[in-house]
């Protein structure tokens, strides 16, 4: 069975066979959810990729806990690097969404204020929002056994995004130009045919569907239409099938 994980700020003072502290929300979930104590092991990460394996000498106080570090490993990048443009969908749906992406391995994610997106995400929302994509984004890395966990960002609107796609564009050459694909269910060409570059970026649409205007924007910006199959996925589970298609097709998986 594996170890219990939990996240923690900064592990790079942390040395094998050392003493090495832990306070905090996550300790205090160790101590007094999880109860554990003394001589039981578990699992630190920052969510840079580092992997720390504790054993718990001393629990003090009720969100603190000191033990011996057994391990340390780091978890390289995978190859291809996947971003997932989320489109904002409605509240009961916004964090399933990174959940699932989360889980299925996203890299980052991009709070995306889709044209036809019910939900709107005002400046005062939208700090808050993030904020709430990103505890999914934790909650979902741990339970998943990760060390590496997605940055939340947003939202941009489909300008900026474009404007985005077009600096990744010109800042290299056409080789290490990220692959790009969008989402339809109009598209003809399917996610198994398409060529990966080490970056992908792949967008979801919100649950009216990406207008033909926008789509076109994206498609003058790089992006290529794909179908994952002849189903129609709604807007939350998406990005999890369109990551697991991608592992299976290269050395993520």
């Amino acid at each position: 069975m594996s170890l219990p994980v939990f996240i923690h700020p900064d592990l790079s003072t942390a040395r094998t066979g050392e003493a090495f502290s832990f306070s905090g929300p996550e300790a205090r979930h160790a101590v007094t959810v999880k109860r554990m104590g003394e001589g039981e092991r578990l699992e630190l990460i920052d969510g840079t990729g580092i992997r720390l394996t504790l054993t718990i000498t001393a629990a003090t106080g009720k969100d603190s806990l000191e033990g011996m570090v057994e391990s340390i490993a780091t978890t390289p990048e995978p190859i291809p690097r996947v971003t997932v443009v989320q489109a904002i969908p409605k509240s009961e749906r916004a964090e399933l969404a990174v959940d699932l992406a989360t889980q299925a391995g996203a890299d980052e994610i991009i709070a995306w204020q889709a044209d036809r997106c019910v939900a709107k995400w005002d400046g005062k929302k939208a700090p808050k929002a993030v904020a709430k994509w990103q505890a999914a984004a934790d909650s979902a890395a741990k339970q998943s056994r990760r060390a590496r966990i997605p940055q939340v960002r947003g939202p941009l609107t489909t300008p900026q995004l474009v404007q985005e796609l077009r600096r990744d564009r010109a800042a290299g050459d056409a080789a290490a130009a990220p692959t790009v694909l969008v989402l339809h269910e109009e598209a003809t060409a399917s996610i198994k045919d398409v060529p990966l570059a080490d970056d992908v970026v792949v967008f979801v649409g919100p649950e009216g569907g990406i207008g033909d205007a926008e789509l076109d924007r994206l498609k003058e910006a790089g992006a290529t239409p794909i179908k994952l199959g002849p189903e129609v996925l709604r807007t939350a589970s998406a990005a999890m099938v369109a990551l697991a298609a991608i592992g299976m097709r290269t050395q993520r998986w």
